[in-house]
């Protein structure tokens, strides 16, 4: 019997998250934060600008774990309040249907999307934000883009793990793309 109280349930340690990922796959979600106009268009997109465990710079998605016994909506405005600050003024959809599913694999080719540490799923969303947006934790800047910016190949190159084409859903999903 441990002598401590767990204070933070629903969080693994680094040995038992590594076991969870080799053995099943984890749940995540990714957020596309966008600004749009008074009519609900798209204006620009905001990515973030991280470096990696082996010191690359890219740009990439609000993006993170759903905790055991934590609800989707939770999760998704956790991350969103984690990258983007806590003034961000996301606005969550009331139905939290994803506009795509990703399923990242250790083993690259099976899907465009991959995380070689493990095999996840990630459920995606296009959340509005109208606040001021400050990057925190591990991002190093937030920049904000044009569709037609983040569409193009240079900035669909910054993203790791196949998040370009999550990218260019999105974009397509909400009538962004030609």
């Amino acid at each position: 019997m441990p002598d401590t109280t767990e204070t933070s349930p629903g969080w693994l340690s680094p040995d038992d998250l590594e076991l969870a990922r080799a053995r099943m796959p984890i749940l995540y979600v990714e957020a596309v934060p966008v600004r749009v106009d008074e009519s609900g268009e798209v204006t620009s997109i905001g990515l973030l600008l991280r470096i990696g465990p082996d010191g690359t710079v890219s740009r990439t998605l609000v993006s993170g774990r759903v905790l055991h016994h934590e609800r989707v909506r939770d999760a998704l405005l956790r991350h969103l309040e984690k990258d983007l600050g806590p003034v961000a003024l996301p606005r969550v959809p009331p139905s939290l249907q994803p506009f795509t599913i990703a399923e990242y694999f250790p083993t690259q080719g099976i899907t465009p999307f991959h995380d070689p540490r493990q095999h996840a799923v990630s459920l995606a969303y296009i959340v509005p934000v109208s606040g001021d947006c400050a990057p925190r934790q591990d991002a190093l800047d937030l920049e904000w883009f044009s569709p037609q910016e983040a569409s193009s190949a240079v900035v669909q190159n910054e993203m790791p793990g196949g998040q370009g084409v999550l990218l260019k859903q999105a974009l397509a999903h909400v009538g962004c793309l030609p």
